[in-house]
């Protein structure tokens, strides 16, 4: 693994590269609030296989950059991917969850020409239709602790609530990885408050720039690009109509409905999900 920087659209984002550069290029895109640490099995099982794979955080997360302006729209995040997407050797193969696959689909429909920016791409949980319950209690899980937390065991209790069908984690070290401790004792998640407030423009603003679903249908309907959806079969965002409905406008993709996960895919099943998509992966290079 080599700790690497990626030059964005005006920001300048950190990241993870495994695997050997003369091989064919895979970029990892986390979902909104996490960060490149929730891909590090699955990076290393990919470049096992041949790949060269880039765990990077968006602007505003992790150790990346925060927007100067505090542009978080899904413009903003695409038009870093397309800046990392085009210094590259070829086109790469993007894996991206929620916020990173929405991210994903919009930066290859607005590329000149068309189908043009990426090899492939992999969605993980989420689609042009998605479930307003699934989004609310996302937006509720992110605004409610902007205050920090006392302890990592605070955290820790946040997430298990969060997420029940997963153990509560004994060992907290993972944990400390999305979180930051500041001056004042308290730890904070590892991301711009501005990308949940919406300092630019309005919350409103940034939220309709993401989930605008006749951009993100026509988006999906232009791919001609090999593509897979991975759903967790337990996810409140993605429904099984929803699901249907993507496979509708891309009637060549494929649907990985994986058993036992929700929205969090690839930390619910890490096992099942790592075999779907280093599958598919390996199918483009046969």
């Amino acid at each position: 693994m080599l700790e690497t920087s990626y030059q964005g659209a005006g920001v300048r984002l950190a990241g993870e590269s495994y695997g050997d550069r003369g091989d064919p290029p895979v970029i990892l895109l986390h979902g909104g609030g996490q960060t490149r640490h929730a891909w590090r099995t699955s990076a290393e099982l990919l470049a096992g296989h041949g790949w060269q794979t880039h765990a990077i955080d968006l602007r505003g997360h992790g150790d990346s950059e925060w927007s100067p302006d505090g542009d978080y729209t899904i413009d903003a995040f695409a038009a870093d991917l397309r800046a990392v997407a085009t210094a590259m050797d070829q086109p790469p193969i993007v894996v991206g969850a929620s916020l990173g696959g929405i991210t994903s689909l919009i930066a290859h429909a607005d590329t000149e020409p068309p189908n043009s920016l990426l090899a492939g791409l992999v969605l993980v949980d989420v689609a042009p239709r998605i479930e307003a319950a699934g989004v609310e209690r996302i937006g509720g899980f992110m605004t409610a602790h902007l205050d920090g937390f006392g302890s990592l065991d605070e955290v820790a209790d946040v997430v298990a609530a969060y997420n029940p069908h997963r153990p509560r984690p004994t060992d907290l070290s993972g944990l400390a990885k999305n979180v930051r401790q500041r001056d004042d004792g308290r730890w904070y998640w590892h991301w711009d408050p501005a990308f949940v407030t919406g300092r630019f423009g309005s919350a409103d603003e940034t939220r309709s720039s993401m989930l605008n679903s006749t951009r993100l249908q026509d988006a999906a309907r232009s791919l001609t690009i090999p593509t897979l959806l991975v759903r967790g079969r337990m996810s409140d965002l993605l429904s099984v109509e929803g699901a249907q409905e993507l496979l509708e406008l891309v009637p060549h993709a494929r649907l990985v409905d994986v058993a036992g996960a929700g929205h969090m895919v690839a930390g619910d099943r890490n096992d099942l999900f790592n075999d779907a998509v280093a599958g598919f992966l390996d199918e483009q290079r046969s």
